[in-house]
């Protein structure tokens, strides 16, 4: 079995953890000018550019999470 990467493990952690805490603050301070997570995704969605854009970030996402490692699919049948 590999080792396992502690500073991926590491940047990933720190990573959700400033989503968390500026989700976070966000709704916590409601009269502030400090947009939430809905709300900066309400202005990308406003505009079909950054539909299309999200979609894309999705489908990306999506393929280097699940599919990328998944040889059973993909195996030659030779």
């Amino acid at each position: 079995m590999g080792q396992h990467p502690v500073l991926g493990y590491l940047v990933w952690a720190i990573l959700f953890g400033a989503l968390f805490a500026w989700e976070g603050i966000a709704l916590i301070r409601t009269g502030d000018a400090f947009p939430t997570l809905s709300d900066a995704m309400r202005a990308v969605m406003r505009y079909p550019v950054g539909r299309w854009a999200l979609f894309a970030l999705w489908l990306w996402f999506g393929w280097h999470t699940f599919v990328r490692g998944w040889h059973f699919l993909l195996r030659d049948a030779s």
